[in-house]
């Protein structure tokens, strides 16, 4: 059904275009992956479209922000909403419920996912004193995963394939590692992880990697959560325009005869396997984003 919208708009720019020979594929893969100002409810040129509200923008110094929420803020917001419908319950019943005995359903699945991680990814990954992060590394997987999920449901838009998005998820991460490295580590042992003179060499050795090292050491900090969002972003976007592509082969060769059905036939048998792709890609880098950011949390409390 998510696709449904994207084929009616396609063969209505078909028709549009019939005189030139070819529908707007470009436009039509632009509308429907990048973020907007509206949310469609469309099938088959049916339904209805709820334009998001504007606000004015706000101008603080030379800065000018626009607060106005857009597609992919509506459905940052619906994964939010699903994590605290899905965990505060299970919380008040493993509070409640299920002190004295092992929990069942769904909290039970969830303990045994929670407890993986505390033990697989935060604990191995970080050390001593990991489990200050377990909450902080699962809500990032939570979140990402929904937003993921979100992007395959019918009517659903990827937040994840905006690379403004990623690029919050990975800032915080990045402040999460720079705070945790200095609190761990202090302030001298922090700025030993920039300013790194290897004991044991002349002076005139020690000043020369100084002038080497420093900015390497510096640009490494930098170019972890730059992977992050890049990574993360570049995966959901990918999957999302192979699929409406090969959709667009529909239309595309819609004019060479009896051939199209062929065509038409491959593409969805094609697009129903990459959907089942994207399912496991969408859990895979809501995974992969929480691993990394355990890593990097975990290398620079032990720098030493």
């Amino acid at each position: 059904m998510k696709f449904l919208s994207f084929l009616s708009a396609l063969q209505e720019s078909a028709q549009a275009h019939s005189s030139e020979g070819s529908p707007d594929l470009q436009g039509m893969l632009l509308h429907h992956l990048l973020d907007g100002s509206e949310l469609e409810f469309e099938i088959l040129g049916r339904g209805f479209v709820i334009p998001l509200p504007h606000f004015e923008p706000v101008h603080i110094g030379g800065l000018t922000i626009d607060l106005s929420p857009t597609k992919h803020v509506v459905f940052m917001f619906l994964a939010a909403l699903l994590c605290l419908l899905v965990f505060i319950p299970i919380g008040r019943a493993m509070r409640d419920k299920y002190t004295d005995r092992a929990p069942s359903g769904l909290a039970n699945a969830m303990e045994a996912l929670i407890i993986y991680f505390r033990d697989e990814v935060v604990r191995r990954n970080i050390g001593h004193g990991a489990d200050a992060y377990t909450g902080y590394i699962l809500t990032l997987f939570f979140f990402i995963l929904f937003m993921n999920l979100l992007g395959l449901m019918p009517f659903g838009s990827t937040a994840t394939g905006n690379f403004m998005v990623t690029g919050a998820l990975a800032l915080m991460t990045f402040v999460v590692v720079e705070i945790s490295g200095m609190r761990t580590l202090g302030f001298k042992g922090y700025m030993r992880t920039i300013f790194y003179a290897p004991p044991g060499l002349p002076p005139i050795g020690q000043a020369a990697l100084l002038v080497i090292l420093t900015p390497v050491e510096f640009l490494g900090k930098l170019t972890k959560p730059f992977a992050l969002m890049i990574r993360l972003f570049a995966n959901m976007m990918a999957g999302h325009t192979l699929v409406l592509s090969m959709l667009g082969f529909i239309f595309l060769f819609s004019g060479i005869g009896a051939a199209k059905w062929l065509v038409a036939g491959g593409s969805v048998l094609i697009v129903i396997a990459i959907m089942a792709l994207e399912v496991f890609v969408a859990f895979l880098q809501a995974y992969i984003f929480a691993m990394l950011s355990a890593v990097f949390i975990g290398l620079i409390r032990h720098a030493h």
